[in-house]
């Protein structure tokens, strides 16, 4: 079985761009977004899915989830934010580290989950320095 890729972003071992973490919970943006502004919360304390968090840090993340809504609200002033949370491989989790997705959407736009393509790191840069500046 290989590394959790999200373990490691924990660990500082794989690149990311953070947009803010607490003793428990890290978010940063999705290296394949849906759309401008999208980005993960994850446990920092690993657990596949809803099944296997433990209940402090499945709190954790809800509430760095709701503060990051308010934030792209602020930031990116979409019509509306999508929080997405997949659980198993038929549901279409794809990371096997528990997270939530918020998703900034615009009314009339179009959502294709498949195929996502990489964006590049100023993007991803950029968008997590609005974030943060919304946060504050």
């Amino acid at each position: 079985m290989s590394e959790c890729v999200f373990c490691s972003i924990v660990r500082g071992d794989a690149p990311s761009h953070p947009v803010c973490e607490d003793e428990f919970t890290l978010a940063f943006m999705d290296r394949f977004p849906l759309a401008p502004g999208h980005v993960l919360v994850i446990p920092k304390q690993h657990a596949s899915n809803i099944f296997e968090i433990d209940p402090e840090s499945l709190a954790a993340v809800s509430r760095i989830t709701q503060q990051l809504a308010h934030g792209i609200r602020k930031a990116f002033d979409p019509d509306g934010v999508m929080v997405m949370q997949l659980n198993g491989a038929a549901a279409g989790q794809t990371v096997f580290h528990y997270h939530a997705h918020l998703i900034p959407r615009d009314q009339g736009s179009s959502l294709t989950l498949q195929p996502r393509v990489e964006a590049q790191d100023h993007a991803l840069a950029g968008w997590a320095s609005r974030l943060q500046a919304a946060l504050d």
